[in-house]
């Protein structure tokens, strides 16, 4: 063999041993303890499109996100954080390195953010079991008589498991759904006088400010919701040409549940009498008793997160309690209809 035969077939034999270790072997510890772990745990998504246009709205929504992992007893393991702008990507992932079990992972969307509404009752820590996990608004959210616009709560929770699986991570998914609610309530006169918010104190009762690992909430005491602005608008011109000048009052408030009983009461100033005193619940599943009629009641308020109702008054400010506008449909009073008033 010649020369220059020789040289290029020690070239091809050397170029192929060293190549063949970078195909075959892999750069954890599957096969050689000197290198490191093998990836193992989970890779998570996290969807928000428990609403009503049941589309995914977490890269808009969410700006910050907090994990709480537990294992299959209902142990505390870790917490994991994200607030940066990786949130906003439609590809963003959460890993964790976990061994191959059973966990459960709670995912809170809204709580590490600095404008954050709502906090732990007690941090995750390994001495409190996920029996015990508690979320609360701040107090400080709850004031007279403006109250506040609550930051923005999300809520997820996922069993799930580890599978043990060579060079990869388990995928899943964690469904979130939205805790709070704007309620605007609007007061029209129908002689087509204006209407001012000064003139009325608006309210909203509940006992929602505290939830358990579950998102149920916890009952404790009532809380009084007060508007965290009011005004006037303008809905646009009667037919004489003068303004449709209506009142308005807007409330940020926790989860909306079945299992309560929360009230909006609207008063007169002048005399201090009610003009309004209903059951909000009752009167919000109105609409989906006409558009959602096949969905659950508690699914429809977890789904919904924005409430508008127009209430219309006589010439001396008395709710004409025939019809209510609430997000956009009308809705027609009888004597059949039982609203718990």
């Amino acid at each position: 063999m010649n020369p220059l035969t020789r040289n290029i077939l020690n070239n091809i034999i050397g170029t192929a041993i060293l190549a063949a270790p970078m195909m075959t072997l892999p750069a954890c510890n599957a096969f050689n303890e000197h290198l490191e772990e093998c990836p193992e745990g989970a890779r998570l998504r996290f969807v928000y499109d428990y609403n009503m246009e049941f589309a995914n709205a977490f890269p808009s929504q969410v700006d910050c996100l907090t994990l709480l992992v537990y294992d299959e007893n209902g142990n505390y393991l870790q917490t994991r954080t994200e607030t940066s702008d990786v949130l906003a990507d439609e590809n963003y992932r959460m890993t964790l390195d976990l061994p191959a079990g059973k966990y459960t992972f709670v995912a809170y969307g809204g709580m590490a953010c600095e404008e954050s509404s709502f906090h732990f009752v007690q941090q995750p820590a390994p001495e409190h079991p996920l029996s015990s996990l508690e979320v609360e608004m701040d107090s400080n959210c709850l004031t007279h008589p403006i109250g506040t616009n609550l930051h923005p709560l999300f809520y997820g929770l996922l069993d799930f498991e580890v599978t043990d699986t060579e060079f990869t991570y388990t995928e899943g998914t964690v469904k979130m759904m939205k805790d709070t609610n704007n309620i605007r309530i609007l007061l029209q006169q129908l002689n087509g006088d204006p209407v001012n918010d000064g003139d009325f104190n608006f309210t909203i009762t509940d006992d929602n400010t505290l939830l358990d690992w579950e998102n149920i909430p916890v009952e404790r005491e009532t809380t009084t919701y007060y508007p965290w602005t009011k005004g006037q608008a303008v809905a646009g011109e009667y037919e004489d040409g003068s303004e449709a000048v209506l009142a308005f009052a807007e409330f940020s408030t926790s989860r909306l549940y079945t299992g309560n009983e929360p009230r909006l009461v609207i008063t007169r100033k002048s005399d201090g009498e009610n003009i309004v005193n209903i059951p909000l619940i009752n009167y919000l599943l109105l609409l989906k008793s006409q558009q959602f009629s096949r969905m659950d009641s508690q699914e429809f308020l977890d789904r919904e997160s924005r409430w508008n109702m127009i209430f219309f008054l006589d010439k001396n400010d008395y709710w004409i309690r025939t019809h209510i506008v609430i997000n956009d449909w009308v809705v027609r009073l009888n004597d059949n209809i039982d609203l718990g008033l």
